[in-house]
């Protein structure tokens, strides 16, 4: 029989919370137990698995070690991982983290399990690897075959990212303005999650701006895919909320150290891992984020050449944030790392 693990989710009522736990449900995790995890607020209250209801817990120094968990899925913010992932290390669990804070940790593995999934091997360092930003997910997911096809040279990368990707509070900010236009007030509805109206408006910023002029969310798709890739490509993105709910758009321009011909290009995207092709124009066929949602591949399309330069191609690609960018990418290292425990 194999093993089954008992297995922690930090920020269950949350939007990347709720995603874990119901992948882990339909994947079938090899759970022994599953604890939900949240704030002293949010303790108490239930969630739904398997067919039961399950008590959230209130997330302590001391949890992990009291419920003898060995993964923990952390997805509450970058200070509740900083101040509770340590704790979880020295109850002897392995901490997946979904937030920023141990990404550019020298020391922790910053993986995709489709691109750099040997780097999971590294974990006992720290006892942490680390969850990439949504944005950056699915757009390595794409980089990867290409690179190893035709050496990638740069990319320019210019994102669409949706109203989830700031939580739940941002969602909500969204519909009550849209709820507001159509009462005739948007004018005076209020803004909190973002620094401007995002109803029927796109916002070209997110995150704060860093001394270059770029935010920290397009410093994060450099840093990170450099990271993943083990690679120095030279990448600059524009990273743009829009008004949809989940699902983020890129629009990717790849320069490459050779000609490459699009269609051999979509083939290769073809073939490789959690990537479907969705690139018929004449039929008005390809990617969206509306038929992306509970998604857990990032689909490609719009694949063309370059009017003038015979070694760049662009194309569109769209993943639900939600998922690949977070939850399916995190329960896809625990699956990779019980695969490697059990290799042992």
């Amino acid at each position: 029989m194999s093993r089954k693990y008992n297995v922690a989710v930090v920020g269950a009522n949350g939007a990347v919370g709720e995603e874990i736990i119901t992948i882990l449900q339909e994947i079938d995790f090899p759970l022994n137990k599953l604890v939900p995890l949240a704030s002293e607020r949010s303790a108490g209250s239930k969630i739904e698995f398997n067919g039961k209801e399950i008590v959230i817990k209130e997330l302590t120094n001391d949890i992990f070690r009291e419920e003898e968990i060995e993964i923990a899925l952390f997805s509450a913010g970058g200070s509740v991982s900083a101040e509770f992932a340590p704790d979880a290390v020295k109850a002897g669990a392995v901490v997946i983290d979904n937030t920023s804070h141990f990404r550019m940790d020298a020391n922790v593995p910053l993986v995709v399990p489709e691109v750099n999934p040997e780097d999971i091997a590294k974990w006992q360092d720290t006892g942490i690897i680390a969850n990439p930003n949504c944005s950056t997910i699915q757009m390595v997911q794409v980089l990867k075959p290409l690179d190893e096809a035709y050496d990638l040279l740069r990319v320019d990368a210019s994102t669409y990212q949706a109203t989830s990707g700031g939580g739940k509070t941002a969602m909500e900010e969204l519909v009550s303005q849209m709820q507001d236009f159509f009462a005739f007030k948007l004018s005076d509805a209020e803004h909190k999650a973002f620094p401007h109206q995002i109803a029927l408006n796109v916002i070209p910023q997110i995150d704060v701006f860093m001394e270059n002029g770029y935010t920290k969310e397009e410093m994060k798709m450099v840093n990170e895919t450099t990271k993943i890739m083990h690679k120095e490509i030279p990448l600059s993105a524009t990273c743009v909320r829009v008004p949809t709910l989940r699902g983020h758009a890129e629009a990717l321009t790849l320069t490459f150290a050779c000609d490459v011909d699009a269609s051999e290009a979509r083939k290769v995207l073809e073939n490789a891992p959690n990537i479907v092709v969705v690139d018929d124009p004449s039929d008005s066929l390809y990617p969206m984020p509306a038929t992306c949602v509970d998604m857990n591949e990032t689909f490609v399309g719009r694949i063309r050449n370059d009017n003038y330069a015979k070694n760049m191609i662009h194309m569109f690609i769209v993943a639900d944030n939600l998922r690949v960018g977070a939850a399916t990418n995190a329960v896809r290292i625990a699956q990779k790392w019980v695969e490697m425990e059990g290799e042992k």
